[in-house]
């Protein structure tokens, strides 16, 4: 699923900004990017767990957001689908708008534009009759994101529909063999490998690149401020774990909710809110 995510994107190479003209750069993303998929390991085996162990046939709280964490999967399967479909069946649509600093700036929509910038027009001159936000917002990104919630919504929809259950009850059957105490286990150490390695690369390095680009080791950017939330997060993992003895169900939740955390600030923090890390 991660594979087909990244597929979709444009891979057309262009010259760096200067600020991303840095060897600390490469150092902050490749260190980031290998805490994270090692980070990942607990999801998925944390995933595992709350499907091999919960009776899904029950209706209760941990049912309920295991569903949901399935459905934010199919999600992204069905974001993969629309942005598939629209690269080859549309063409793309010039939308032209004036910056949060008043500078008139094009936008390439691949997909159909649902939501656009404040005062946006088509390379035409045509006024676009849809949602308008704030030019805080990259109207673009989000626009995407609305698709992929629109598509995916419905492809869990057809699931449900079609099969008569749950994505949870389809897929339980498959953990049948599998061991609750490795996958706790499992689930442990990726944190205890992941979590200082995010630290050196999410934190340290990034500070050291932010000095050598912006002249400050730190400056409350919507990216920055969220990884250090995913830091403090997977330090009260461990200390849980550790000192309280947490294990079993929720160390699993614990793994999702932490990489969930990842999630949302490398998509919605780094796509959707405009900041200094809004580069693509």
């Amino acid at each position: 699923i991660i594979l087909g995510y990244g597929s979709v994107f444009a891979k057309e190479v262009s010259p760096l900004v200067p600020s991303l003209q840095s060897h600390w750069l490469t150092i902050h993303v490749m260190t980031v990017a290998f805490s994270s998929a090692i980070l990942s390991v607990s999801f998925a085996t944390g995933l595992i767990y709350l499907l091999r162990t919960l009776d899904v046939s029950k209706k209760s709280i941990s049912t309920y957001g295991l569903e949901f964490v399935l459905y934010c999967l199919v999600v992204v399967i069905g974001f993969i689908g629309v942005s598939t479909f629209f690269s080859l069946a549309t063409e793309e649509v010039q939308v032209q708008f004036d910056n949060a600093q008043g500078q008139q700036e094009k936008a390439t929509y691949a997909m159909m534009p649902l939501i656009v910038s404040k005062g946006a027009v088509t390379e035409k001159g045509d006024a676009i009759g849809v949602v308008e936000i704030t030019n805080k917002i990259d109207a673009k990104k989000l626009n995407s994101i609305i698709w992929a919630f629109i598509v995916g919504t419905i492809l869990y929809g057809v699931i449900r529909f079609i099969t008569r259950k749950s994505i949870s009850a389809l897929l339980k059957p498959w953990t049948s063999r599998v061991q609750p105490q490795l996958m706790d286990e499992i689930s442990y150490r990726a944190v205890v490998i992941g979590f200082p390695l995010f630290a050196l690369g999410g934190l340290l390095f990034a500070m050291i690149w932010a000095q050598i680009a912006w002249s400050r080791y730190w400056g409350w950017d919507p990216k920055e401020v969220w990884a250090l939330i995913t830091f403090l997060f997977y330090a009260a993992f461990l200390h849980f774990r550790l000192s309280k003895g947490w294990e079993g169900e929720k160390t699993a939740w614990l793994a999702i909710i932490g990489f969930g955390i990842i999630v949302f600030n490398q998509v919605f923090v780094n796509l959707v809110i405009a900041g200094l890390h809004s580069y693509a």
